[in-house]
């Protein structure tokens, strides 16, 4: 690969992986550093917790199917289940390097201590990387672009002074993050401080072994199971061309109620004591099968916010007061790039970053530097990171034009503004994104966006299972660069796949597409429009 342009990737799990392989698809010479014997970032699980590196914990099952978290061009095995143990994902992460012979750009076990520009950046661009390998020895090298794959789970945030008296409580408390054994909680009164997925899931975990489990939560939040309507995976029925065209016809307020009034068919939140004070969609919900029936059950309880601590015990925002043992907050991660000496790269303030695309820093002179999953969606991260990974080695290689620096910041702003009117201004909820608004969006740019115009005009079948199945992310390998042959034939058996390891015990005459299970229900409501049409 003379004269290539070389780009070193800073960290090797799953978003460094697909960076790796986009950087060689566009012919670049990728560099990737992982500090670990291994691949897989937050999905390598590891028994000891380190302050620096993210992991999973034990009992975690993933919330979105495998049909909506594979690599566009890589579909999990057909018998792994449709929502998979963190060692399964391991797995695939690991199949993936070896399928595209990625493991000898990675230099495991090396830490990068800084990425700051080289003294030529104003005329070349380049970074100068400053690496430490495993047995102490320091190196600089110059790249001509840089790839941040190291996540946002690594860095606790624990608001110890949001909590007066936490400095005279005699239990224990820790981060959701250092969360390994339900056994260290045996017997136990335990307050979990947060509602997000993580929150959920430490809650219903530590609940099986604890002697009472108390979920607090300042705002509530609104709970999604992973299977929907005919025991199909949520995710695949909600991010779908057609629901996201139907919705921009209305307004937020309109829409959040349709899902309000769903999931509360599944059970009414206010009943449970997790009503939320935000719409749906507002904020990222919880996912969770188990929740609703440990708090009917007596298991956990739900909780307003912790006012207080006492020597023995939590005083709530109510006024309640309960003894407990042990605190567990599940409070979220702080953005944090410790290599970047230079603070004017990546501006981060109290977890806001300005990016454009969530992607770029506009401030710099040469969009040399990409920024890859820091975003916030309502589905896996991994499709998305791919996405902006041949976005952003396009826009290295002058492929992709971005706009003025100042156009580049409008585009911010007006992005922020829209998201701060939706979500109540919250800083936290600028990483927010509509999944397929977003990588369509990107698809463009790249030229990998299917015109379904077109397509149902060349091939209706598929067009049929784009348009109204899910927005699965081989859709943006039927098209474009890196276009992929196996993508039509992945579009079209991707149910199939979704619902096979569950098909243990076949019945005659069992199952069903649920994309056609979609069409009939649309053909009814356009129906019942065009009668109230008539009728009016």
């Amino acid at each position: 690969m003379q004269g290539a342009k070389r780009v070193a990737i800073i960290g090797g799990g799953a978003s460094g992986l697909v960076a790796t392989k986009c950087c060689l698809e566009e012919g670049m010479d990728p560099v990737c550093f992982e500090r670990n014997d291994d691949v897989g970032g937050l999905w390598n699980f590891q028994e000891v917790v380190t302050d620096w590196k993210g992991s999973v914990y034990p009992s975690l099952i993933s919330n979105s199917s495998k049909e909506m978290m594979c690599f566009s061009d890589f579909p999990f095995p057909e018998d792994y289940p449709t929502f998979m143990h963190h060692s399964k994902v391991l797995q695939y992460l690991r199949l993936y390097a070896k399928n595209f012979g990625l493991m000898k750009y990675i230099r495991l076990k090396t830490d990068v201590l800084t990425v700051v520009r080289n003294q030529d950046f104003p005329s070349t661009g380049q970074w100068d990387v400053t690496t430490k390998d495993s047995e102490g020895n320091t190196k600089t090298l110059i790249f001509d672009a840089i790839l941040l794959c190291t996540g946002h789970h690594c860095y606790p945030h624990t608001p110890l002074d949001s909590f007066p008296g936490i400095d005279r409580f005699k239990g224990q408390y820790m981060h959701s993050k250092m969360y390994r054994d339900p056994q260290v909680f045996a017997g136990k009164r335990v307050v979990v401080i947060g509602v997000g997925n993580t929150g959920g899931d430490l809650a219903v975990d530590i609940s099986r072994t604890a002697k009472k489990v108390f979920l607090s939560t300042r705002s509530g939040s609104w709970v999604f199971g992973r299977i929907t309507h005919a025991g199909y995976p949520v995710d695949m029925m909600l991010h779908n061309r057609y629901a996201c065209l139907m919705a921009s016809f209305f307004p937020d307020p309109l829409v959040s109620s349709y899902y309000e009034r769903d999931l509360n068919d599944r059970f009414n939140h206010a009943n449970y004591g997790i009503q939320p004070n935000h719409r749906a969609l507002v904020r990222q919900p919880m996912v969770s099968d188990e929740l609703p029936s440990r708090i009917i059950s007596g298991a956990i309880l739900m909780k307003p916010n912790v006012r207080s601590f006492s020597e023995t015990g939590a005083v709530f925002a109510n006024g309640t007061v309960e003894e407990v043992d042990w605190v567990v907050f599940a409070t979220g991660y702080s953005v944090v790039y410790p290599f970047l000496k230079e603070e004017d790269i990546v501006d981060v303030k109290a977890s806001h970053v300005s990016l454009y695309k969530l992607i770029i820093p506009p401030q710099l002179k040469h969009p040399t530097l990409g920024v890859i999953g820091l975003v916030d969606p309502l589905m896996s991260i991994l499709p998305i990171a791919e996405i902006q990974c041949r976005w952003a080695v396009r826009v290295f290689k002058g492929l992709v034009k971005l706009p003025t620096a100042e156009d580049m910041l409008a585009d911010i702003a007006k992005r922020e503004a829209k998201i701060a009117d939706r979500t109540g201004g919250s800083q936290k909820r600028t990483l927010k994104i509509d999944y397929i608004p977003y990588v369509d969006g990107l698809g463009k740019d790249i030229g990998c966006h299917v015109d379904m115009k077109r397509l149902f005009l060349t091939d209706p079948r598929l067009a049929f299972q784009v348009f109204f199945g899910p927005c699965s992310p081989y859709q943006f390998r039927l098209v474009g660069p890196g276009k992929w042959q196996g993508a039509r034939e992945a579009v079209l058996t991707q149910w199939d796949r979704a619902i096979k390891p569950a098909r243990t015990r076949i019945l005659e005459g069992g199952g069903h597409d649920a994309t056609l299970s979609l069409l009939l229900k649309v053909l009814a409501v356009l129906a019942m429009i065009g009668a109230l049409c008539l009728y009016f």
